[in-house]
């Protein structure tokens, strides 16, 4: 049940947040730039402006499918309540050892509810999980798009049932837990020296940089990322038969898909 659908406006405003992501992550390979040193690592230039430019997108989600009538306030509701169960699961496990319990609930939200919500669920459960965690810095924004496209891709997965759409979450959630180290260590890795082997080097040809990023990933971040989907999939395997049911009993019992109507009162009444 797709509790934000994809019409063509909030179509067009996903793709733009999306395009909005991937240049901030992968500018650095593309054009040559001369930053570097800690006011780069700390994009004090780019990372507010990437955090302003991201929220009012996420608005414009909400409000395409508003003007399309494909959201309500029950939608509305459901979204802040799993975000905040979400911001609660990461300050449980705020990364230590890779260990990120909340993206369990982002995999499956985007399976019983749909890509949009997905999106729009993992980046605001990053926020307010930041917000609570104390783990605000130039890393958010691109935390939140990490987390939103986590959310996303899950609800495009093939529609398949019983044990094998479990099999399938918990395989998708073993390499999004993984992917999702690769790509954010996109956000510093291109403005620190970590030695000739390993590090960033302007204007080189894209593939040498992307080898030296492989030999990085390797040698740093696998550690930190595989616990990561390992745990993710494990609770999937876990608790995800029973978290879908609930979750799409809550959408039947709620009638999302009813069109709420309002009928004038008679004055006889």
């Amino acid at each position: 049940m797709n509790l934000i659908r994809l019409r063509p406006r909030s179509t067009g405003t996903l793709l733009l947040a999306s395009l909005v992501g991937v240049a901030a992550f992968a500018w650095p390979l593309l054009w040559q730039t001369d930053q570097a040193g800690q006011s780069a690592i700390g994009h004090t230039t780019d990372a507010p402006w990437l955090f302003v430019l991201l929220l009012p997108l996420l608005v414009a989600v909400v409000l395409a499918e508003l003007s399309e009538s494909g959201i309500d306030a029950k939608v509305i509701a459901l979204l802040g309540m799993l975000a905040a169960v979400g911001a609660a699961l990461r300050a449980l496990g705020p990364g230590t050892a890779g260990l990120e319990p909340g993206f369990f609930l982002l995999v499956l939200a985007g399976r019983a509810f749909g890509a949009g919500f997905g999106f729009v669920l993992g980046s605001v459960s990053l926020l307010g999980g930041a917000l609570i965690s104390g783990g605000v810095g130039p890393w958010m924004p691109f935390q939140m798009f990490a987390c939103a496209w986590v959310g996303c891709l899950a609800g495009l997965l093939p529609r398949v049932g019983g044990r094998l759409e479990v099999l399938l979450l918990a395989t998708y959630s073993l390499v999004a837990g993984v992917l999702y180290g690769v790509v954010m260590n996109l956000w510093f890795w291109p403005y620190a020296t970590f030695g000739s082997d390993f590090s960033f080097i302007p204007g080189d040809a894209l593939a040498d940089n992307l080898h030296r990023y492989l030999l990085f990933v390797v040698a740093t971040s696998l550690g930190w990322d595989i616990p990561r989907g390992i745990l993710c999939a494990v609770l999937v395997l876990v608790l995800g038969r029973p978290v879908l049911n609930a979750f799409r009993r809550t959408a039947r019992k709620a009638a999302f898909d009813t069109p709420v109507l309002f009928e004038p009162r008679s004055p006889h009444a």
